[in-house]
Order: C-alpha cells, then sequence, then structure tokens
C-alpha cells in the first residue's frame, strides 16, 4: 500500500477494509504475518548453527527459548485464525478453501520427508503445518461464530494444557495431544492445546474487522519489504531452512 498522509488510526482501518474489499489483502495482517516469520527464522537461524556446532542453546528447556518459540508458534496459529475470516468476509470459494488446505497438507508431508532425511530418529511427524491443516477442517464451521469459537478455543487450550494420560504416548495418538512425555521430535504441534488457539483467532478476526482493523493501524502502512513476506507466508516458510542451512554449510566448509 502506499504511504498516506498522518490520519487518525480509525482512517488507516477504513482505507484497509476497503484494501481487503478490492484486493482480498490487510496490509497490517500482512506485515504482521512477516513479522512473525522474522522472528521464526531467527529461532530457527539459532537452531541451525547449533545443528552445525557453532553456539549450544538449550532450545528444548532453556525458559528464553520455550516462551520464544511458544510465542512464534501461538502467533502463527492465531493469525491462521484471522485468515479464515478474513477469507469468509471476502467471500473465497469452498474450492480455493480446499486448494490451500491441500498445499499446505503437501507441504507438511514435505516437511516430514525433508526431516526423516536429516533427523531419522526425530523427524517431524505433526508439527505446524499438520496441525494447521487439519485445524482449519476443523475450524471452518465456526468461522461466522465467534464467541463459540473463543469458548472452544479456551477449552481446548486448557484441557491440552492440564490433561495428560498415557494411553496417548504412541504415534496413532499423540498427534491429537495428551501425552505424558513428549515425543522426540524436531516439531510436534499436537491439536490440544494448539488447535485452540485458531479458534481463538477466529474470535480475533472478528474483532478486528468489526473495528476496522484499528489496533493494527501502526503497521497499515509498513514498508513494501516488510509486507511482501506476509503475502507469500508458506513460500517463505519452507524455503527458509534449506536456504539457512545450505548457506551454513558453504561458509562453514569453505
Amino acid at each position: 500500500m502506499a504511504r498516506a498522509s498522518a490520519r487518525p488510526p480509525v482512517a488507516h482501518g477504513a482505507a484497509e477494509v476497503r484494501d481487503a474489499r478490492s484486493s482480498g489483502r490487510i496490509a497490517s495482517v500482512d506485515a504482521l504475518r512477516a513479522i512473525a516469520l522474522i522472528a521464526m527464522i531467527a529461532y530457527h537461524f539459532c537452531f541451525d548453527l547449533r545443528y552445525f556446532g557453532v553456539i549450544t542453546p538449550d532450545l528444548e528447556h532453556g525458559p528464553f527459548w520455550l516462551v520464544a518459540r511458544t510465542l512464534i508458534l501461538s502467533s502463527f496459529l492465531l493469525l491462521a485464525g484471522v485468515s479464515l475470516v478474513l477469507a469468509d468476509v471476502n467471500k473465497v470459494s469452498g474450492a480455493y478453501f480446499w486448494r490451500h488446505v491441500g498445499t499446505i497438507a503437501g507441504c507438511a508431508v514435505l516437511v516430514s520427508a525433508a526431516s526423516y532425511l536429516m533427523f531419522p530418529l526425530t523427524f517431524i511427524w505433526f508439527g505446524v503445518l499438520h496441525a494447521i491443516a487439519v485445524t482449519l477442517v476443523i475450524a471452518r464451521p465456526l468461522v461466522r461464530f465467534p464467541r463459540i469459537a473463543f469458548v472452544i478455543g479456551c477449552v481446548v487450550i486448557a484441557a491440552g494444557v492440564v490433561f495428560s494420560h498415557p494411553a496417548f504416548n504412541q504415534f496413532t495418538l499423540g498427534w491429537i495431544g495428551f501425552l505424558t512425555v513428549k515425543p522426540y521430535a524436531e516439531d510436534y504441534v499436537p491439536l490440544f492445546p494448539w488447535a485452540g488457539v485458531v479458534f481463538v483467532g477466529i474470535a480475533a478476526g472478528h474483532a478486528l474487522v468489526r473495528n476496522r482493523f484499528a489496533i493494527l493501524s501502526p503497521l497499515a502502512t509498513a514498508p513494501r519489504w516488510l509486507a511482501w513476506p506476509g503475502r507469500h507466508t508458506l513460500a517463505v516458510y519452507m524455503l527458509h531452512q534449506p536456504i539457512l542451512i545450505g548457506a551454513l554449510w558453504a561458509i562453514l566448509h569453505r
């Protein structure tokens, strides 16, 4: 979006609503996605540096890293719920929705395959893309019922945090959640509690639309370079690790 002269936040929000109706894009939401992507890339860069033995952060147990992962993951899942609402507002067809879910699911399979080649004992069998693909299908019927979605989201999050049972400590049920012991995997995003964040995102999406994105107005005039990754989130997600790992390998093995 072109940089506009100084206006009150609601004016930016109104402009974003008009832009959404004409192009299907919300500049501030794209910028928010881009910020989440930058944080994720920084986190994965530290993971890759550890993989090559350059640094030794305790990504699995260190409080800072656990909080960072939780915030980054929550932002992607929350925005997935917001995107469901925006798609509904823009009357996106069912065929497009299923193509979108199919693309995410296909990418999830590629992530599993690639991670198996690198980490056969700890490969990603149910990570963030797997969780998003499944949850989008489950959550879509509630896209026009934000209060119900919010309540269900809170229940799913609470249940995933406080409840566990040994019956779920197996591959066939582990994707649901409720494990008593976290599985050895490079990424693990079970439906409980994480699907709940997508449901909460539906409520957040309705709140944003209702208030014309006023709370995100500082991001409405973000530079184009910042908004661009947010418009191509899945592509950036799929390509950033091969690029990072390839670049680090080339630099460290010169």
